[in-house]
């Protein structure tokens, strides 16, 4: 017996921020069709970078990927949402969480949610050392 039960529907989060849209292309498929993965994996990092640079004021690195869990594939065409929103703020790391929603390029207006995950960042000097985040950023 099969089942040909589709994702479930959402409504995009409110408590957190859009800070990233994006359509992949048929160049970032994998062998299967559906987008890299580690394609995924980057526009996270880059959508997760946004709102910490607000506070770090200068260079940081990501230095942790917490958690990554890929609950849907990603289709060519499918316009992606990057939320994000912080989650931890300590002396010289900020830790965010980033949900991604597909709006399958048939269905615009419907999303689901493909990606979920939480990173931590540094904020670093010139030389790559980490250094305390400005207070007044806080």
């Amino acid at each position: 017996m099969s089942t040909n039960s589709s994702p479930p529907i959402v409504q995009l989060p409110t408590d957190q921020e859009l800070v990233l849209k994006v359509i992949p292309m048929p160049g970032d498929c994998n062998a299967n069709g559906d987008i890299f993965g580690g394609w995924v994996m980057a526009q996270v990092d880059l959508a997760g970078s946004v709102l910490p640079a607000r506070y770090t004021q200068g260079r940081m690195a990501t230095v942790a990927v917490n958690e990554f869990v890929f609950k849907q594939p990603v289709r060519v065409g499918d316009i992606l949402s990057f939320f994000s929103k912080v989650s931890r703020i300590g002396r010289t790391s900020i830790t965010v969480k980033v949900e991604v929603y597909a709006e399958r390029f048939r269905s615009q207006g419907q999303y689901i949610k493909v990606t979920e995950a939480s990173l931590t960042y540094v904020a670093i000097d010139d030389n790559g050392q980490p250094r305390e985040i400005p207070v007044r950023a806080i």
